[in-house]
């Protein structure tokens, strides 16, 4: 599981659902002239039913959000479950506080309660709609200093040539722009140097593409294979990935768990 996978929305959702659970444990109701201490858990319907509905909700939100693919329960997005977990608890919990019984008045466990349900159901809802909310949970790390000119990029998730001291590394590049020097293809033998020839190498077609490591310079997200546009993954600043296709001018990348996703967005990236 990934956390750096986690958004804003996320982290709303997370809140929220312990909230919720804390409001289980406090009195629902209050009744003049009484002392009546009663709260969701002595009754099963209304603790494990509705409010451990919504932190179940949730839970599904989170776990298909850090899972390397997405899951799916009777032919349904685990994410898509989750999130009508939480609206119908809210559904639950708004009727429960407008309606409560005769002669007695909703209590902290009640309002507490539905503001938390109400809040879980929100950002569950609105996490793939609003970009703010579509933004990262844990930061990534800075970006390296730019290096002097000829310098070596430092070794970061797998760099090829990472962990082998002695041999000359060489500055990145954008991606596009040919090496400096002859190298190795990914999962290939060393190349050998071309006798130089006046007449400029004709363009290789895009079917002779060869996988290739790359930096983001700031974070951009990676997007489903099947064309959906909610992010799966986000890509940071100071960590190597693997480009596995090209598909026009975006790249099918692989994270450093073993997703694939389509990075739509490929300028100013650094060729390793």
């Amino acid at each position: 599981m990934n956390i750096r996978s986690l958004t804003r929305g996320d982290g709303v959702v997370i809140g929220a659902a312990v909230l919720l659970f804390i409001a289980s444990f406090l009195q629902l109701y209050t009744v003049s002239g009484f002392d009546f201490d009663q709260n969701a858990w002595d009754s099963l319907g209304t603790g494990l039913g509705v409010y451990m509905g919504g932190v179940i909700g949730a839970a599904l939100i989170v776990a298909n959000r850090c899972l390397p693919q997405p899951r799916k329960v009777a032919g349904l997005d685990l994410g898509t479950v989750g999130v009508a977990f939480t609206v119908l608890v809210a559904w639950t919990m708004f009727w429960t506080l407008v309606d409560v019984p005769d002669r007695t008045n909703a209590a902290a466990g009640t309002i507490l309660g539905f503001i938390a349900a109400l809040i879980l159901a929100a950002a569950a809802v609105a996490t793939p709609l609003l970009p703010p909310l579509q933004a990262a949970l844990v930061g990534a790390p800075k970006p390296a200093a730019p290096l002097p000119y000829g310098g070596q990029p430092q070794g970061g998730y797998g760099y090829p040539g990472a962990g082998q001291p002695g041999q000359p590394g060489q500055p990145g590049q954008p991606y596009g722009a040919q090496p400096a020097q002859q190298g190795q293809p990914f999962g290939g033998q060393p190349i050998q140097p071309q006798p130089q020839s006046s007449t400029p190498p004709p363009q290789q077609p895009s079917q002779d593409f060869s996988p290739f490591w790359f930096a983001v310079p700031v974070a951009r997200p990676l997007f489903s294979e099947d064309g959906a546009q909610s992010p799966i993954a986000e890509l940071a600043p100071g960590t190597w990935y693997l480009a596995v296709e090209q598909r026009g001018a975006a790249l099918v990348a692989q994270t450093q768990d073993g997703r694939r996703g389509v990075l739509q967005d490929t300028s100013g990236i650094q060729r390793g």
